[in-house]
């Protein structure tokens, strides 16, 4: 059995394809061929645009002010946030043509203890809109969520794992 298991291994690996493990639960595995990977970033339009960057630096997020964007950074992810004089312009297509602020939905996993997620958000000013209530997150294993808005009124979803 090993041996086969071991041999699947290998022919997936050459030929191009990831293997994804089996979680606790799941009765099936799956081998995805090559492809999307992950996010590189997701860009929002923001319309109040020092809070916005007040409240993502209080986060602890790296954020780079340029003329028509900011760009927050945490772990190897990124935020793309378009200052109105970018998003406003009809010369601006590269976007979603009803995109508005608030638009956003957005999930981060919250590396840490409940303690710290709520002096992080109390530190950003964030009010709790619900939680924290169990929800079954992207890594298809139910964590600990906490929703608050950010002050463009973006949904933010804080999960975390055990």
């Amino acid at each position: 059995m090993e041996s086969s298991r071991r041999s699947f291994i290998k022919r997936a690996i050459a030929l191009g394809t990831s293997v994804s493990t089996v979680n606790a639960g799941s009765t099936s595995v799956r081998a995805q061929p090559s492809g999307i990977r992950s996010f590189d970033h997701v860009a929002l339009p923001m319309r109040n645009v020092d809070a916005m960057v007040s409240f993502y630096r209080a986060l602890g997020c790296l954020v780079n002010e340029g003329a028509q964007i900011c760009s927050v950074h945490f772990g190897t992810q990124m935020i793309n946030l378009h200052r109105p004089v970018l998003w406003q312009s009809a010369a601006f297509t590269l976007r979603a043509p009803a995109a508005n602020p608030p638009c956003g939905d957005l999930c981060f996993v919250w590396d840490g203890t409940p303690d710290s997620l709520k002096a992080t958000l109390d530190k950003a000013g964030a009010k709790v809109v619900t939680g924290p209530v169990n929800r079954q997150g992207g890594r298809r294993t139910t964590g600990s969520s906490v929703y608050v808005r950010d002050p463009d009124e973006n949904l933010l979803e804080f999960i975390i794992y055990s």
